[in-house]
């Protein structure tokens, strides 16, 4: 009986990201509907990336339409290993060398045969759109509307305060 619950549950179609739970970095978890009536950007992250100090921009962007924009972080080591910490650690890592107080899951997969649910779906979602392997490294971020719904994803190499990105916010 349990086993055939948790397969219909694998097996659900989500609707908007409001579908989904995912661990905190701090444990516990993380229900995605919480967020309902802002929007969210979700970023897959990493330590010991060229890019990693886009914590920064992400920490301002939080703080600078925390009113109407919430930004998740995903830990992910699935680009040359440069996730390589524990839950604890990357928690250390963030709030010591970028302040970040936004809210960060556990680590996942974001690309490969373990890749989340949330991150399968989105990926889904951005192709609907035309975008094609959407997460080709550390630091992409998807935008989602106030209705759960994927607005549009942006490159690892635009960076969070980008014009590109505040047009959604402002």
């Amino acid at each position: 009986m349990i086993r055939l619950f948790t397969i219909a549950i694998f097996f659900t179609i989500a609707s908007s990201i409001y579908d989904f739970k995912v661990d905190s970095l701090e444990g516990g978890a993380l229900d995605l509907s919480a967020y309902k009536g802002k929007k969210v950007l979700i970023v897959n992250t990493a330590s010991k990336c060229g890019l990693t100090p886009q914590y920064k921009d992400l920490e301002t962007l939080y703080k600078t339409y925390k009113d109407k924009l919430v930004v998740i972080g995903f830990p992910a080591n699935n680009f040359m290993h440069q996730e390589p910490g524990t839950n604890s650690e990357i928690k250390e890592f963030c709030e010591k060398n970028y302040g970040v107080s936004f809210p960060m899951a556990a680590k996942i997969s974001v690309k490969g045969k373990d890749i989340h649910p949330l991150f399968k779906y989105l990926v889904e979602e951005a192709e609907k759109k035309g975008i094609k392997d959407p997460i080709k490294w550390n630091f992409t971020k998807f935008l989602v509307d106030e209705n759960g719904q994927l607005v549009t994803v942006f490159s690892s190499r635009t960076k969070p305060m980008d014009e590109e990105v505040l047009k959604y916010l402002n």
